[in-house]
């Protein structure tokens, strides 16, 4: 059984009044009112004003209207199905006391960028259950900054996102912000997802809005240059000479990436003491992934327990970590001639060159150092099951290689076509014995 109740939000002469909706266990919404009182003059024990003044007594008054009529409103809201969260219980708590109209609908995009995050553990992912990852998360974040610098004072509504703004939006992205394809793209499609969440809380969108789409950008297409630490590589870290502690550390982390196979934040979060566990088959690294939320077991080998029982390394950002395994690798020799892609700090544009292969080298390399070191040694199923990519497929583009599976079904083909042939041109003969001898 739901219940309205009212709460003071501060300690001074003008504390908000909230509205609160309890529904057993299940359910505590609140909102503003944007009505004041002093907090000398509430009740705490029935959450109401004092009546001690002609001001208060209208003060409950309208309390209890409110009370009465949001009540009946989420009676009704729930029996026809309609979802009841804070912007439903503002958006009525706006039409109680006539500052908006009863069918206004917010159609700020913006507005509906921030819906998705505020709303983000409710809403059904590609996976079919609730809950966007810590990345889509991530992804709409940024969209705020960008769409907000994007639009400058426009205030573009759902509805203003034609055909022809998505084509301005995904322009200002490649020419404005210097983001690869794949980048702008997957940028561009977020923005439609938006509006396509819009239109299913009742907002309207443009006509052409259908008609919107963009080529599908393979995920490693800007990043087909793959630079991985061979094993020689690995032993010049393991024998440089290192005094300075932040980069004992980040040698480490490096070294644990290309023996454990993950990638950047998971493995300065992920890879902790408490993760490890002992199994019947051995010690073992127990997580789920940030990205893609995936549970995964991953084998402790030889480097790893090595680290593991000299003292893992502290926790350190990415971007720090990054900048000493380049100094590390470069102090080690990790320098042969490597053709690769990097970002011109000026023109903000990959630039394609020759550079020392230190410049590439940052804790996704040890990542896929992993896969490559193991990939046509161990089944590529079991490689999969560490680095927790879904499909073989992926995990083949993301290492840069090529099956060979290939070859042995034509190299069968043509052997048996050849049998065929021989056995045209040399018969086989059958002789028979005379039977009277």
């Amino acid at each position: 059984m739901a219940t309205v109740k009212f709460r003071l939000v501060g300690k001074n002469d003008t504390s908000n009044i909230y509205v609160r909706i309890l529904n057993g266990r299940k359910l505590d919404i609140q909102a503003k009112t944007d009505l004041f009182i002093n907090f000398k003059d509430w009740q705490i024990k029935n959450n109401l004003p004092k009546q001690s003044t002609s001001t208060n007594k209208i003060l409950t008054t309208n309390l209890l209207l409110l009370k009465a009529s949001i009540l009946e409103r989420f009676n009704t809201a729930n029996s026809k199905g309609i979802e009841t969260n804070k912007e439903w219980l503002k958006h009525n708590v706006e039409v109680f006391f006539e500052r908006i109209s009863d069918d206004k609908i917010e159609t700020d995009t913006l507005y509906w960028v921030n819906h998705i995050i505020e709303n983000s553990h409710k809403i059904k992912n590609a996976k079919g259950t609730k809950g966007l990852s810590y990345n889509r998360l991530k992804a709409y974040k940024g969209m705020v900054v960008n769409f907000t610098e994007f639009q400058k004072h426009r205030n573009l509504k759902i509805k203003n996102l034609s055909k022809r703004e998505f084509q301005k939006y995904y322009d200002w992205l490649i020419d404005v912000k210097r983001y690869a394809d794949s980048t702008a793209t997957k940028k561009a499609t977020d923005l439609q997802a938006v509006v396509r969440y819009a239109k299913s809380k009742g907002v309207a969108i443009a006509s052409d809005f259908e008609n919107v789409q963009f080529d599908k950008v393979a995920t490693y297409d800007d990043d087909m240059d793959v630079i991985t630490l061979s094993l020689l590589d690995v032993e010049k870290l393991e024998k440089l000479e290192l005094t300075n502690e932040a980069l004992i550390n980040a040698r480490k982390w490096l070294i644990l990436a290309c023996f454990t196979g993950q990638r950047g934040t998971a493995l300065t979060t992920r890879i902790v003491k408490e993760n490890f566990i002992n199994t019947s088959d051995g010690l073992k690294i127990s997580l789920t992934q940030i990205k893609g939320n995936k549970k995964i077991s991953i084998p402790v080998l030889p480097k790893t327990k090595e680290i593991l029982e000299s003292g893992l390394p502290y926790k350190i950002s990415t971007q720090k970590l990054n900048k000493h395994i380049k100094t590390i690798c470069k102090e080690a020799g990790v320098d042969d001639m490597i053709l690769g892609n990097k970002v011109n700090p000026t023109t903000k544009r990959n630039v394609k060159k020759l550079r020392p292969k230190y410049e590439y080298i940052g804790t996704h390399t040890g990542r896929r150092t992993f896969a490559t070191l193991h990939y046509n040694k161990i089944p590529t199923s079991v490689i999969m099951k560490v680095t927790g990519h879904s499909r073989e497929a992926n995990l083949i583009i993301y290492i840069n290689q090529s099956t060979d599976e290939h070859l042995e079904v034509f190299n069968d083909y043509y052997k048996l076509l050849e049998e065929k042939q021989q056995a045209k041109e040399n018969p086989t003969m059958l002789v028979i014995k005379n039977a009277s001898n």
